[in-house]
């Protein structure tokens, strides 16, 4: 898988998720989250999960996680995702061809 399978993986599950996402909560996560809207009292419940979202993305970021996952699974990282071009691209290190180690010192 490449740069533009990931380009095209995340914009088709952006569509996906649409505007309304109904999740169905356990019994545990329910009682998280009515304890952080008690103390924190955000002004609607939907505030809590975005939250929560940008923290697990935030610390899969830090972590290495998110890289370790896209290079397994793209061979590509965040930086390369962000920038449009791969690590290759950006140094120039594709444009040459490969060296044919057998008529490397002919001339």
């Amino acid at each position: 898988m490449s740069l533009d399978d990931l380009t095209a993986d995340v914009s088709d599950s952006y569509t996906d998720i649409g505007a309304d996402l109904t999740v169905s909560l356990d019994r545990e996560t329910r009682n998280e989250l009515a304890l952080l809207e008690t103390a924190l009292e955000p002004e609607e419940t939907d505030e809590l999960v975005r939250r929560a979202i940008h923290m697990l993305f935030q610390s899969t970021v830090d972590t290495g996680k998110l890289d370790f996952q896209l290079r397994s699974a793209y061979d590509v990282t965040y930086d390369e995702y962000l920038s449009g071009m791969t690590f290759e691209e950006m140094t120039g290190a594709d444009q040459y061809p490969s060296m044919d180690d057998e008529r490397r010192y002919q001339f």
